[in-house]
């Protein structure tokens, strides 16, 4: 089965920074979350109505579609809301709602907004597929389907023509990348259970991804367990079998992560983009996915459980630690004071830290997004002008070139090998 003519890079953003990394990662689209109404409710950074026409306007100069998730259980009391954040993200021009309860779902619809079924749907057959297409252009498959299961899905919708209220062949969506829950497809009452916060209303305390002890009640005895996170999944990459994905015919690529960073969601979706665009031009490669796969490691993760449930898996692999595993640590050492865009220069004060000639940093903005790159040389000014310095300690001021525009105030960060005992 050939590749579709384009694939949609569908990126994370949970912040103005990290919807700037999308959109120079390549996103095709970008979703997030307003206020309550969402999955990550309880974030720290969270957009508001008010940001909406913004997030828009941002997506459509960049050429990418801007999709506003709604995809939390809805109670009778919130229906005026919903309704008041649908008015207005069709007023400001989003591109669909995500959503699974029928209650959001038919109300967008009635208003001539598009949407797109959530994974906590949990579509796994393809009754349900159709059942939803009288509403939804999209469908996110769970994410415990095998490979065979999502190819005779997407067959099947080609053969009997099943189509979206837009009049074209319904197009299907997976989880790419990311941070996976011990649940199935999301639906968990772990949180509810223990701190009366529930996970479907976008307020999980991530009760798995803690340490446990499995213990007898009647002996006392502990029992012997491969590790102590035993319901902490590693995260799910696809890079290594995205040939096979994209070959089943699968149109959206789905990337995890509005709570993190916008280094994060600026190398996630560049990775994912240069991959997909290799499988379609026939350059798609073991050794090009390897090396993929080392720019992921290099960010925020749990560790990698390659391919998922999708090569036929029924249990995945625990990541035997709370925190991330990325392989180069962050450290706050500056702001950025001066940009000067006529020779491409950036002044940083160095507020928390040296910096050296040779080191990785990260630059991150409302506005930038994301900046990585290798000091090749500084300068520092004196009394006789502009001299060359191989190192700055804290407190100095230095003159650097950089890649792309970078903002006064923005952060700067140094990048290091993680070591053995920041593991």
């Amino acid at each position: 089965m050939p590749f579709q003519n384009r694939i949609e890079i569908m990126a994370p953003a949970g912040s103005f920074e990290s919807l700037a990394a999308a959109l120079q990662g390549g996103a095709d689209s970008v979703y997030f979350g307003v206020g309550k109404l969402n999955m990550r409710s309880r974030a720290t950074v969270n957009f508001s109505e008010e940001d909406l026409p913004e997030i828009v306007e941002r997506c459509h100069e960049a050429g990418a579609k801007a999709y506003l998730t709604l995809n939390i259980i809805v109670y009778d009391e919130e229906l005026e809301a919903v309704h008041a954040l649908c008015d207005a993200a069709r007023k400001a021009g989003v591109d669909a709602v995500i959503a699974s309860d029928l209650a959001v779902i038919s109300y967008a619809r009635s208003i001539g907004l598009e949407v797109h079924m959530s994974v906590q749907a949990n579509v796994c057959n393809m009754a349900s597929v159709k059942f939803y297409a009288q509403y939804a252009d999209v469908v996110v498959l769970a994410r415990e389907l095998t490979l065979a299961q999502i190819r005779h899905i997407i067959e099947s919708i080609r053969k009997e023509g099943v189509k979206g209220p837009s009049g074209e062949l319904l197009r299907v969506e997976i989880f790419a990348h990311g941070a996976l829950c011990v649940a199935v497809s999301g639906k968990c009452h772990m949180s509810l259970a223990a701190y009366n916060s529930s996970a479907n209303r976008g307020a999980c305390f991530q009760n798995c991804r803690r340490a446990y002890r499995v213990t007898d009640e009647e002996t006392g005895n502990e029992l012997v367990i491969d590790n102590k996170y035993v319901m902490s999944p590693k995260d799910l990459c696809t890079i290594p079998v995205l040939d096979q994905l994209l070959d089943a015919g699968v149109s959206v690529l789905k990337l995890e992560g509005r709570g993190r960073s916008s280094d994060y969601v600026r190398t996630v979706t560049s990775v994912y983009r240069e991959a997909a665009r290799a499988c379609q031009d026939g350059t798609f490669s073991a050794d090009r996915a390897e090396a993929w796969m080392k720019r992921l490691e290099s960010v925020f993760n749990r560790g990698f459980w390659q391919g998922g449930y999708y090569l036929g898996v029924k249990w995945g692999e625990w990541s035997g630690s709370a925190n991330s595993r990325a392989a180069l640590l962050k450290i706050h050492i500056a702001r950025v004071e001066n940009f000067y865009k006529k020779n491409g220069v950036a002044a940083l004060f160095l507020e928390a830290g040296g910096l050296s000639a040779g080191q990785t940093i990260l630059i991150t903005g409302p506005t930038t997004g994301a900046v990585r790159m290798e000091v090749a040389a500084m300068r520092r000014e004196t009394a006789e002008g502009m001299e060359p310095v191989e190192a700055a300690q804290k407190g100095e001021t230095v003159y650097l070139a950089v890649p792309e525009q970078v903002r006064r105030r923005d952060k700067v960060y140094l990048l290091r090998p993680r070591m053995l005992e920041d593991a």
